[in-house]
């Protein structure tokens, strides 16, 4: 009699080469042995998806999108197939699918596809059978039966999309840390593993910088209730419970801060101050699929106005393309780009019901000298874009002022 279902997704630092490959086989069977019904979703190994980036950009700088899709899924086709023979070898049944094989269909959007609907009926017959069934994260097909991955992080998406569909007991993520922590531990040593955290909160981590989970995972996780446990694959353990309610002494304001050095500032210079003009320029952006974040027109004075924005590295040179463009069309001036920022954040549910949050950040972020060149909020966190050299300095200064090492 199983157990329950769990599915498991383990990161591409997890199955890096094959003696990690033959641990993460050691701890599913482990879980088998206790009698639990297993769904495994595994990125690509280590670093192959950006080394298969750079080998496409070897070849053709602007590719077509459809056929770096193609090329990007064979990364997570090599993690599965690896697996699968590492639990043979422990004497145990598996068996391996790409996303397509097991009916994850998608829209039409590659390299950012959103999953329309799960087929589970495959997975559910081989589980039926004892198997362990493995799945390759990132990716899907669409209704015309081409290929599509669902962006960086896209293994997170596919595994509490198939404990969605498939009514797990629980989706555990691994990966090379052991939970979520109050901020980088690789930049502040004093950084604290966070036991539970809401689903609002880690999404907005996650959408600021946290590279630990995909933020549509988050979204998906919460619109759904799915029990999210972030643990690492080299540790026993407990590790971070993502949940939808943390019970928290109500003097918690702040949770964590992140920092984001993977976006650029795109600056139109002198744009007519009159309506409509905005938006022109972002409804070129969403028609591009440009993500813009952080938004800043100045105040005019002479008729004349500048209009910033952030957007990942990825879409930069989209952005640029698409901007230069409606600066020629709306009679705009110069179209700048500054590559040299980062964003740090504070995150915390807290803040909602406390003061002098914000006064509290610029403050420090000024006693070191750190000037500010654009900010943003949500109920739940402030985000400031600032010098990139300064950026780790940020982050130590942030979490003492608001007390995460202790």
């Amino acid at each position: 009699m199983s157990k329950g279902l769990i599915v498991q997704k383990f990161g591409g630092s997890s199955v890096a080469n094959p003696e990690c490959i033959k641990n993460v086989a050691k701890r599913v069977t482990g879980y088998k042995k206790n009698g639990y019904d297993l769904v495994v979703v595994v990125s690509a190994l280590g670093d192959t998806t950006d080394e298969l980036i750079t080998l496409a950009d070897q070849i053709n700088k602007d590719p077509s999108e459809r056929e770096m899709d193609m090329l990007l899924s064979t990364g997570e086709q090599i993690s599965v197939a690896l697996l699968a023979m590492a639990i043979h070898k422990l004497g145990f049944e598996a068996i391996s699918f790409t996303g397509a094989q097991v009916g994850i269909i998608t829209d039409s959007s590659h390299m950012r596809a959103r999953i329309i609907k799960i087929n589970g009926g495959k997975i559910q017959q081989e589980l039926k059978k004892g198997k362990i069934v493995i799945v390759a994260g990132f990716q899907g097909i669409n209704l015309n039966q081409d290929i599509t991955t669902l962006g960086r992080g896209g293994s997170d998406l596919t595994a509490v999309a198939l404990a969605k569909e498939l009514k797990a007991n629980s989706c555990e993520i691994y990966t090379d840390v052991k939970g979520i922590y109050t901020t980088d531990p690789r930049i502040e040593p004093k950084a604290k593993k966070i036991k539970e955290i809401t689903y609002d909160e880690m999404l907005e981590m996650a959408s600021l910088g946290a590279q630990v989970m995909q933020p549509r995972s988050i979204e998906v996780a919460k619109k759904f209730d799915v029990p999210l446990h972030v643990r690492s694959s080299f540790s026993p353990d407990c590790g971070t419970m993502i949940i939808k309610e943390v019970k928290k002494m109500e003097e918690v304001v702040v949770n964590g801060v992140t920092l984001n050095k993977n976006e650029v500032k795109i600056t139109l210079c002198n744009v007519s101050d009159k309506p409509g003009v905005a938006a022109k320029l972002f409804k070129e952006l969403a028609c591009g699929q440009v993500s813009v974040d952080m938004i800043v027109q100045n105040v005019s004075h002479t008729r004349q106005t500048d209009i910033s924005f952030t957007t990942p590295k990825t879409d930069s040179a989209k952005a640029l393309r698409i901007t230069k463009l409606v600066a020629r069309r709306i009679g705009a001036g110069d179209v700048s780009v500054d590559q040299d920022i980062a964003r740090v954040s504070i995150v915390g549910v807290g803040m909602k019901s406390h003061h002098g949050v914000a006064a509290g950040m610029f403050g420090v972020l000024a006693e070191n000298k750190i000037n500010i060149e654009m900010i943003s909020t949500s109920d739940i966190s402030i985000s400031c874009i600032i010098k990139k050299k300064f950026a780790e300095t940020a982050v130590r200064a942030l979490h003492k002022k608001f007390g995460l090492a202790k």
